[in-house]
């Protein structure tokens, strides 16, 4: 397996992941002291996995971008 291969499956898992602890944070049932925590560590979950997704796709891009020119 190349590194560039490796890379985008490296950078897929950490979207699926921090998507679904965004997901898991949401549908939680905490009250108390604990509640805003759990409700900031999923916004900064999702702001992440927004983050990778922008990086991504313009890794794909700059990667098919030198498979073109070579």
């Amino acid at each position: 397996m190349s590194l560039k291969a490796f890379h985008i499956i490296f950078i897929v898992l950490s979207l699926t992941l921090t998507i679904g602890f965004g997901w898991w944070t949401s549908s939680s049932n905490v009250s108390g002291e604990n509640a805003i925590l759990i409700r900031c560590l999923g916004i900064g979950s999702y702001v992440c996995a927004a983050g990778l997704l922008v990086y991504g796709v313009s890794f794909f891009k700059k990667l098919m971008q030198l498979k073109l020119s070579s």
